[in-house]
């Protein structure tokens, strides 16, 4: 080892680990941050690059995983769970129907569905002959006891956080249908899963950080002169870290086209030339558009797969086009002319109105289907909000390409070929599998999977052909394909990206040069 090159190569980070810490010591991110004053992404650079260099070790890995109150968490905490205010009007004030409850407890109608369900199996409400809902006088089941409990606990814990390693077997039972790892569906708890790493010097080490003090390195050095110490006088007192004028300058590169952007325009000139005409909509929907003509109940969990952005101010929109909302509303509640029997609740018009950001693209191929020409191919590139959990591979804010064929001779077959097609000849991917898959708003409903070199095997999107429920209630009486890629991830493959952040990275020159080299 070069022991002066390593040096040259040292930042203050590593420095001040290099001298402070011998072999014998368990280093940690913790560690850092209260011995050396660190924040958690200095202590993970510093160890990131004595690994590099080979200066430190893992030694071992441990996981957690915390359970953290949510704003809603704090609301049931001194309003009470949905049951609980059921329960308790119901008690006081005799049977009701769905659409009362929801008016006199001023919460929604798919919410007093979701309680209801629950509770009438386990024998704590009933519905009576006249299709509303009573008390049978059972009391609340553990589960709400539990529940109220851990909220309880959660609040009065250090940040409001409670770790899995300390419930018991039934608080970990409850805990499960209490939160969710990704998204702001109201549920009290919100799971965050952590690791942590242990690191220790190698003996390679000794020789570097003795030579860091026979040379009078502190990791004290200045690293850039501020105005305010140019003003004290303050930089005159100090020792400067050295600069190496050999590393070459930024490149300057004249305008063009984001990368990103070239791709989506790709894919356009790609589908058109296939024959496909274009649709688009606005960013803001309605849930009718987003979620009820697309057969999802408005009760059901099928809702939670889609975290949204609800509008503040208008919170609903004046009125839904008609006959599309009797359509709709007709096929929920009793199959309408579908030839099924819906999904046997009282559709909630005041619901349906509410308006929120797009969720997913699927609402265009809604709003085309009854302007759509028989035979017909239409596809859309949208952009999509939906409450996530940022990572390589998921945005809050991303772009879908969603499309539908529709005629009397297309079916599963003509469906696989067009995902073979984005998979391929699109994404470049050369590893593609398909996985059964639920959508309520097809039938049947699959996966398509691409393998990418650094990130293994992840979801493409989903496809399907639509259900009679959502065709029929649009006026279309043949069948029709339906996509939903994540366009975003399709172009990972095609720009050699390993990262969904990086597209819209401020770092645009990385992306060119990953593309380059693809």
């Amino acid at each position: 080892m070069d022991i002066s090159s390593v040096i040259k190569n040292l930042h203050p980070l590593e420095t001040k680990v290099l001298l402070r810490y011998g072999l014998k010591d368990e280093l940690t991110s913790a560690k850092l941050q209260s011995e050396l004053g660190y924040k958690e992404g200095h202590a993970n650079q510093a160890f990131s690059w004595l690994m590099g260099k080979e200066l430190l070790s893992e030694v071992a890995r441990t996981p957690h995983t915390y359970y953290e109150l949510t704003d809603f968490g704090r609301k049931v905490q001194s309003e009470g769970f949905v049951e609980e205010k059921i329960v308790s009007l119901l008690q006081k004030e005799g049977a009701k129907s769905m659409p009362e409850i929801a008016a006199a407890l001023n919460i929604e109608g798919k919410d007093v569905g979701s309680a209801f369900g629950p509770l009438s199996k386990e024998g704590v409400l009933q519905m009576n002959a006249e299709k509303k809902a009573e008390a049978t006088g059972k009391p609340l089941p553990q589960r709400i006891t539990v529940a109220k409990a851990l909220v309880q606990k959660a609040a009065a814990a250090e940040n409001a956080t409670l770790d899995a390693k300390d419930l018991s077997e039934e608080e970990k039972q409850v805990m499960a249908g209490l939160t969710k790892k990704r998204g702001v569906s109201e549920t009290p708890f919100r799971t965050i899963e952590r690791e942590t790493v242990v690191y220790k010097l190698k003996e390679a080490f000794e020789k570097v950080a003795e030579a860091l003090k026979k040379a009078g390195v502190t990791g004290n050095e200045i690293g850039e002169i501020t105005p305010a110490m140019l003003a004290s006088g303050e930089w005159k007192k100090g020792t400067f870290r050295g600069y190496n004028i050999g590393v070459p300058p930024a490149r300057i590169i004249p305008g063009r086209t984001n990368p990103y952007v070239q791709f989506l325009e790709s894919v356009k000139d790609k589908l058109c030339s296939l024959g496909f005409e274009e649709f688009d909509g606005p960013l803001v929907e309605t849930e009718f558009w987003n979620g009820d003509a697309l057969f999802m109940p408005q009760f059901h969990a099928a809702r939670d797969i889609h975290d949204v952005y609800r509008i503040k101010n208008p919170t609903h929109a004046k009125a839904i086009e008609e006959p599309y909302l009797s359509n709709v509303k007709a096929v929920h509640e009793n199959g309408g002319n579908s030839g099924s029997r819906g999904w046997n609740y009282q559709f909630d018009n005041e619901f349906t109105r509410r308006l929120i950001l797009r969720s997913q693209g699927t609402v265009l191929s809604a709003h085309q289907l009854h302007k759509a020409k028989i035979p017909g191919k239409y596809f859309g590139i949208a952009r999509c909000f939906r409450y996530d959990k940022v990572d390589a591979t998921h945005l809050s804010d991303f772009y879908q390409t969603e499309g539908i064929v529709l005629g009397n001779d297309v079916n599963l077959r003509t469906l696989l070929g067009f995902l073979e097609m984005f998979a391929k000849e699109i994404a470049g991917a050369t590893e593609v599998k398909y996985v059964p898959g639920y959508f309520p708003f097809t039938e049947p409903s699959i996966e398509v999977h691409i393998k990418h070199p650094k990130l293994g095997w992840f979801e493409l999107g989903g496809s399907g052909i639509f259900r009679p429920e959502v065709t029929k209630a649009m006026g279309i009486d043949v069948p029709v394909l339906a996509w939903g890629i994540g366009i975003d991830r399709m172009a990972l493959m095609a720009l050699g990206l390993n990262d969904l952040r990086e597209l819209f990275s401020e770092d645009i020159e990385r992306v060119r040069l990953r593309k380059a080299k693809f």
